[in-house]
């Protein structure tokens, strides 16, 4: 991984130098924020989920949003700025980003273009905050090194969709306690502009979450 370094505002008016490897900032008081979003659907129902944790390793802060309806990429870069602005508001100028989005750190490094419309002010406005930090980093892993920032986005998702987070094996359930039914899509036809159930019902003031029956087969978090 090639670090990008944060210069002090005093030396230059960019905010990113991909090619000033070989500076390495003050050492001391890094925070490192896991990073994660996802969409389900793509665009879909979406979410992110942000851990930041201290050089000894103590969890900072854990953050986690329901976005709506939007893309994988977007997504992934709302984690980020989530990440910058934490550290920002709590004080923790030297920052590490750790993300399994190599688009998004690609783009950051300046090795891709953002191309994207949607994702050039979540771009610009990731350049602005990173801008106010004394040091800054970014790399990319594989998916398996960011489990909990993985986890925490598709909790934002399940909330946003009504759903109850799969449940881990555990003690057998207490006494009296009952298990809630299983969630199940409903069929249904779009006409002129309306949904109309093709089975079962829904109770009358129910917000609900609709997508093209195709979407439902794709792989939840990642598109």
């Amino acid at each position: 991984m090639t670090p990008v370094t944060h210069r002090p505002s005093g030396e230059a008016q960019s905010s990113f130098f991909p090619n000033d490897s070989g500076r390495k900032p003050a050492a001391g008081n890094w925070a490192v924020a896991y990073t994660d979003g996802g969409s389900r659907g793509n665009p879909g129902p979406s979410g992110y989920g942000v851990v930041i944790l201290g050089e000894d390793g103590t969890v900072l802060g854990e953050l986690s949003e329901f976005l709506g309806m939007r893309t994988n990429n977007v997504a992934e870069y709302s984690g980020l700025l989530a990440a910058l602005e934490f550290a920002l508001a709590k004080g923790h100028p030297r920052l590490r980003v750790v993300s399994d989005s190599e688009l998004m750190v690609k783009q950051i490094h300046g090795q891709y273009r953002v191309q994207s419309s949607d994702l050039r002010p979540l771009y610009e406005e990731a350049k602005r905050r990173i801008a106010k930090l004394e040091a800054f980093q970014i790399e990319h892993v594989l998916r398996g090194k960011n489990k909990k920032a993985d986890e925490l986005a598709n909790q934002a998702m399940d909330r946003g969709m009504r759903r109850k987070p799969e449940a881990k094996a555990s003690s057998p359930s207490s006494p009296g306690a009952t298990e809630a039914p299983p969630v199940r899509p409903l069929r249904g036809i779009v006409k002129e502009g309306k949904i109309n159930l093709l089975e079962g019902s829904i109770p009358e003031g129910t917000i609900v979450v609709v997508m093209p029956e195709k979407a439902l087969g794709m792989r939840a978090g990642k598109p």
